[in-house]
């Protein structure tokens, strides 16, 4: 395949990368670290009433702007890029992917557009207190009586969704057997949210606990569904990845081009040389690999889950491999908190097992060359 971006596409990324240079400096980041929820809704209806983001990737008949995912990728490329904090990857791409590929008519009409604005801010639940993202291992419970009952790990923006999309099983099934996708509110009676810690502060995680919770089922929810928004979700991570990677690469060159020492440049150093080097080739490689999965999304190709995987373990090491180097380059100071290259370096570790490490995804690849 021969991939280019559009000159449309081209300017797109122009206006978002200008945009979040101006909206979210490492300042702004690091005063939402700080904060409770990690992002705040004045910000996240701004960048949408402005900017449409949430509405890229949602189908026009919902609210949306109908664009594919290769434009939703290149948001997500600037958006870790710049590190911006927002409740996006919850709302726009887990939540939004499964209500639009398992929800009925109705409930895309009702739901879709209040997500394509930014008025409403969702997640989907599928991890357990394992952190496996294999659908197999989902032990909470979907009863007859239409409740639901059990926990749920690593929700992304769990504590402050207004939607919570939740991966259930009925009694007594296994495996890939009785999954279903249910709504429920965020404030509905009988679930209990709990912020987890994480490494990486932009991005906040919660534990959701389920005591016979009433929920509305999503009637499309079946395994191969869920398998399909996973490698959605999997396609945009490695994308987001990438930005985030290229902008340590960028910024790991930028300081040792004007770090001098001996009386000279360290950017004129062998082994400096020979760092810069592996990490242009790593982040090219791991952009070829997650623009090329966009693509063949976009495209309907049959091999697409095989190339969310191979897209995610690219990215997962590229991103965290670019990370490592970068703190060396800057030596001492690069290990210190006032230097930013510690945010990147979090997120790197946190993305690199979100979804699934790269050693689970290339298990997946020779398993689906296998078969």
């Amino acid at each position: 395949m021969k991939f280019g971006f559009s000159e449309e596409q081209e300017a797109f990324r122009d206006v978002l990368r200008r945009y979040f240079e101006d909206r979210s400096p490492t300042t702004e980041v690091r005063r939402l670290m700080a904060t409770d929820q990690g992002w705040e809704r004045e910000g996240w209806n701004r960048m949408n009433s402005e900017l449409g983001l949430a509405a890229i990737a949602i189908p026009e008949a919902y609210g949306g702007q109908g664009f594919g995912l290769a434009e939703q990728c290149i948001a997500l490329e600037e958006m870790g890029r710049a590190l911006v904090c927002s409740p996006y990857f919850a709302t726009a791409v887990l939540a939004a992917s499964a209500i639009e590929l398992a929800g009925s008519e109705q409930q895309k009409l009702a739901l879709l557009p209040g997500i394509a604005s930014g008025e409403t801010v969702a997640t989907l639940a599928f991890c357990e207190d394992g952190g496996s993202w294999d659908v197999k291992g989902v032990a909470l419970e979907a009863r007859g009586d239409g409740t639901l009952h059990g926990t749920k790990s690593y929700v992304l923006d769990g504590q402050a969704a207004d939607l919570v999309v939740v991966l259930a099983r009925a009694p007594g099934t296994t495996g890939t057997d009785g999954l279903s996708l249910h709504l429920v509110r965020g404030d509905a009676p009988g679930l209990e949210r709990r912020a987890l810690q994480s490494i990486d502060e932009t991005r906040r995680i919660a534990r959701l606990a389920f005591d016979g919770v009433e929920a509305e089922p999503l009637p499309g929810a079946t395994a191969p569904v869920m398998e399909r928004v996973l490698a959605r979700a999997a396609i945009c991570l490695a994308n987001e990845m990438v930005g985030g990677a290229e902008r340590l690469r960028a910024d790991a060159l930028d300081y040792v081009g004007m770090r001098m020492q001996f009386g000279r440049s360290i950017a004129s150093f062998q082994v400096t040389k020979h760092k810069a080097a592996d990490m242009l080739l790593d982040v090219e490689l791991a952009r070829s690999a997650a623009y090329y999965a966009a693509a063949a999304h976009d495209e309907a190709d049959d091999g697409v889950v095989a190339l969310a995987s191979l897209a995610k373990a690219g990215a997962g090491e590229a991103y965290m491999q670019t990370a490592i180097h970068a703190v060396q380059m800057h030596g001492g100071i690069g290990f210190t908190w006032d230097n930013d290259t510690h945010l990147w370096f979090k997120r790197a570790k946190v993305s690199e097992v979100f979804l699934g490490t790269s050693a689970e995804h290339r298990e997946r690849l020779v398993a689906y060359w296998r078969d």
